[in-house]
């Protein structure tokens, strides 16, 4: 959440601010909220001390009838006022948790994805003497994918991956976890970003929790629409919807040292969202699923590091991409589609043959400080003072709508897959699939 201090500072911005996101809020209402919390809160103050003023009267000796009476009045009045203050504080966080983030001045102020802003297009979608299927058709004529049965044990928009579906998943997870947790490729990719006074440390590969406490999920910004999410019946605890979800919040009431910043993680998770709402072609296959396996980056940082962070980021998805030849496009999200608690994001889309248009793989969120906030993760700076700490979340790879992305631009006229060069050490140097 915001600093209500900056709030109180800047209001007219963060309306303003709000209205571009598309988040109907009252900046006005939420500060006469705080001036009531803040003058209950003086009364509430002013009646303890006077309570501790008269219990010191009490010490030593027998007290006269008038300072029992005095104490029992400011008992009453006290209880009264801090049921009315806690209700209060209630009231207040709910309105200051309703405050989206403040995009940062480069976000592209638009209405709704449909008006985000192409950066670049990299790659030439391939050209084939035949006509492309798309993924299911292919998967499921090899065998690879089984959705009926999945449907039968599990319901809908589940699935059984098998044979060399499978040995390509992991292929790319053994692809990325190698070259994210080196730090000479690290290198590679800041050099080749143009990126300059930002650290090559090397990402810490995670296998995280699969679920999440209501309040940490919450604190992190992540769980609305909770109809969108797994509730686990009786237990306090969600499925996670992506991994950055339990690495954002794993450092929650915790301080890092400056020098030990940043501190990059790369999560593996099978996540789980409802994909409410969704149907058509996007029912086909493995392009949404209620279960899914993500590779997921996440990062602490300083202030000063936060948006070099979040270009690194975007830098490692470009070069993963690259290393297996997708065809790709990079999406600037404006003000409506970055999402609460982002100051900025970047989307990327992958061309599929299957489809004839490009579809979503890649997003790389920055929050500032708007999550640490509320989950107190900060850092002690080498002057000693503390100070919040910035994070950043981003796609490694969908494992799903990768598998999707080289099948549908990889398929062959004799139905076979050719295997990406850089993933065949994966798979004993083979060149085809299927």
């Amino acid at each position: 959440m915001l600093d209500i201090r900056y709030i109180r500072d800047n209001p007219e911005m963060v309306q303003e601010n709000a209205r571009r996101k598309g988040y109907e809020v009252s900046v006005a209402d939420l500060l006469a909220t705080d001036d009531q919390r803040r003058s209950l809160g003086a009364r509430v103050d002013a009646l303890r001390e006077m309570r501790n003023q008269n219990a010191a009267k009490m010490k030593g000796g027998r007290p006269d009838s008038e300072t029992i009476a005095e104490g029992r009045r400011i008992k009453v009045e006290l209880s009264g006022l801090e049921e009315d203050l806690a209700t209060l504080e209630a009231l207040f966080s709910h309105k200051l948790k309703a405050i989206p983030n403040m995009a940062l001045d480069h976000v592209p102020v638009g209405q709704s994805e449909d008006d985000n802003v192409v950066a670049r297009i990299v790659g030439v979608p391939p050209e084939f003497d035949f006509e492309p299927l798309n993924h299911a058709q292919i998967a499921e004529s090899k065998g690879w994918l089984d959705k009926e049965r999945a449907a039968k044990v599990a319901g809908s928009r589940f699935a059984y991956l098998k044979g060399d579906l499978v040995k390509l998943q992991f292929s790319i997870v053994q692809f990325v976890i190698d070259n994210l947790t080196d730090r000479e490729i690290i290198r590679e990719i800041i050099e080749r970003a143009g990126l300059s006074g930002i650290s090559d440390e090397p990402f810490v590969p995670i296998l995280p929790p699969y679920m999440i406490r209501t309040n940490l999920y919450d604190a992190m910004d992540r769980l609305e629409p909770r109809d969108d999410r797994y509730k686990l019946e009786g237990d306090d605890l969600w499925l996670q919807g992506s991994a950055e979800h339990v690495m954002g919040s794993m450092h929650s009431d915790e301080i890092f040292d400056e020098a030990t910043l940043p501190v990059r993680y790369l999560g593996y998770a099978t996540s789980f969202r409802r994909e409410a709402g969704t149907y058509g072609k996007d029912m086909e296959g493995i392009l949404r699923m209620h279960q899914f396996d993500k590779l997921e980056m996440e990062s602490f940082s300083t202030a000063e590091t936060g948006l070099s962070e979040h270009r690194l980021m975007v830098a490692v998805q470009e070069y993963l991409l690259q290393k297996l030849g997708l065809p790709y496009r990079v999406l600037e999200k404006c003000t409506a589609d970055i999402g609460k608690p982002n100051a900025c994001g970047v989307d990327m889309e992958v061309w599929l043959p299957g489809q004839n248009q490009y579809r979503e793989t890649h997003t790389a969120d920055y929050m500032t400080d708007y999550q640490s906030r509320r989950l107190s993760t900060r850092v002690r700076r080498e002057s000693g003072e503390l100070e919040l700490v910035h994070t950043n979340d981003a796609t490694a790879f969908a494992l799903g709508r990768t598998m999707i992305a080289i099948i549908e631009n990889y398929q062959q006229a004799d139905g076979r897959i050719l295997v990406p060069e850089a993933l065949r050490p994966y798979l004993g140097q083979r060149s085809h699939l299927g």
